[in-house]
């Protein structure tokens, strides 16, 4: 509706005034992403024409002065104070040193897509290929080697000892902005910080119960620590993670007709997190690419919920959706509202659940994991980020709550610790859709449709928080209307 593409809008303008007023590009990068991590993407783009080679090797060739824009805002940043926490850091160049390492062009990432090329001839290939050496060797390396030495020379010996965004210049308004663009809602910290403890304590009684099914009877931090380390979790090599994660996407497309009158055309497929940057990302991306690296860090108990929510039916699945649904203005694809994509994916963990996903009290105990782990996140981004909470407090409040592996502790803390509110959208979003199912089952009874239900939520493709329930309690209160019109003949 234009209610709720004025909502977006606004919101979008609202979070571009916010990120120009704290000037935001002046930290062009965090534990999770960066610019030059970004760039590097591009190699797995689509090449079909030699039309798409031409622009990727014009683009490699542009790095320098992007490169030099980038670091002239960093030394902004590092002249007011305004950068990140050195504890933070710690070994986050080693995705600018995959580049500046191979001494042999054709062994460096860039080069990926000129090792196939598939459908284009001798010749192109050729002059292609020449093009490429040549642009990665006279552009693309030396200015990844100016910025790992302003990386490590200038940038790291600058980076705070402090990690709260509430330390940052205008620090506290810095953090309530960073909470209104990640959730599109005006909570404070101390009201997110209370819902955090209160889902916390609901969902490890959960726990609780699905440890106490599989005949466990030491305490919940023992099993947690069996979890962690007892070998049958750990998968024998990469493939078979991806497998189990295939294998979880297929169920699914046999459950997905029960639950959803929409379906995309177009599909998606089961991929590695590349190596290049594999060792600090996250387990998984919303294109359905899982990380396949440190296997023990990876236990099969996760995967069924970590695939549900980074393929179908959330990220991946909504991804094709939104790029084939009618009437929605460009504008409001390209926009990213977390609290809503974020809020669908923990929904969709859930949902799993009425779509037998989890084949064992393990499994649906990784799903709590997981809820559990987006709850977490409400108590700690808020005790980083406005009471003073530590690093190591942190990562104790993780590991105390969850089955985590140690290394996705560490990165996950990292990540919020350098990238204020962005870990808030998840819980805060699925809480809200979660309270809307409900008060559709109540109010419709027997005439509660999931099937229409689901599909009016997605169809919205882009919502802020209040649009989607403004847009889904107008859904509810028309659905009761045709059900009391029907049942009145």
């Amino acid at each position: 509706s234009e209610r709720t593409n004025y909502a977006v809008y606004k919101n979008q303008i609202d979070n571009f005034v916010d990120d120009g007023r704290f000037r935001l590009y002046e930290m062009p990068f965090n534990a999770d992403s960066s610019f030059w991590s970004s760039i590097a993407g591009m190699a797995n783009g689509t090449f079909g024409a030699v039309a798409d080679y031409e622009r990727y090797l014009s683009q490699l060739g542009d790095t320098p002065r992007y490169f030099d824009q980038q670091i002239a805002n960093m030394r902004a940043g590092v002249a007011r104070g305004f950068v990140q926490p050195r504890e933070a850091l710690s070994g986050r160049d080693v995705s600018i040193t995959a580049v500046t390492d191979p001494t042999d062009p054709l062994k460096n990432p860039f080069y990926a897509p000129f090792i196939d090329m598939t459908g284009i001839s001798d010749a192109d290939k050729q002059r292609l290929r020449r093009a490429a050496i040549e642009v990665i060797q006279q552009k693309v390396v030396p200015a990844h080697r100016t910025l790992l030495t302003f990386y490590r020379n200038e940038y790291l010996p600058a980076a705070r000892d402090t990690l709260g965004a509430n330390q940052l210049p205008d620090g506290e308004a810095f953090y309530q902005s960073q909470i209104r663009q990640y959730t599109s809602i005006n909570l404070t910290p101390d009201e997110i910080h209370r819902i955090g403890q209160a889902e916390v304590a609901r969902i490890r009684a959960e726990m609780e119960t699905v440890m106490r099914s599989t005949g466990w009877t030491g305490t919940f931090n023992e099993f947690t620590r069996f979890l962690k380390t007892d070998p049958q979790f750990v998968y024998d090599k990469p493939e078979h993670l991806l497998w189990h994660g295939a294998w979880v996407v297929k169920k699914v497309d046999g459950k997905m007709s029960q639950f959803f009158g929409l379906q995309p055309r177009d599909t998606f497929s089961v991929s590695a997190v590349p190596a290049n940057i594999a060792p600090f990302y996250t387990a998984g991306r919303g294109n359905c690419s899982l990380n396949t690296y440190d296997l023990p860090s990876r236990p099969r108990y996760n995967i069924p919920a970590l695939t549900v929510h980074e393929c179908n039916p959330s990220h991946a699945w909504h991804g094709k959706m939104r790029k084939e649904f009618p009437g929605i203005p460009e504008w409001r694809l390209q926009a990213n509202i977390s609290a809503f994509g974020e809020g669908w994916g923990l929904y969709t963990e859930k949902l799993g659940v009425e779509m037998g996903v989890y084949e064992d009290a393990y499994e649906d105990f990784g799903r709590l994991n997981y809820e559990m782990w987006r709850a977490a996140r409400l108590v700690i981004d808020t005790g980083l980020h406005s009471k003073g909470w530590t690093r190591a407090q942190a990562i104790a409040f993780l590991s105390d709550n969850t089955a985590l592996s140690d290394h996705e502790i560490q990165t996950e803390i990292d990540r919020y610790i350098t990238w204020p509110g962005q870990a808030l959208a998840y819980k805060l979003g699925e809480i809200e859709i979660v309270r809307l199912r409900r008060k559709a089952e109540t109010e419709l009874g027997a005439d509660f449709d999931i099937r229409a239900f689901h599909d009016k939520l997605i169809s919205l493709l882009v919502a802020t928080i209040p649009a989607m329930t403004a847009e889904m309690e107008d859904f509810i209160s028309q659905s009761k209307a045709t059900a009391n019109a029907a049942h009145a003949e």
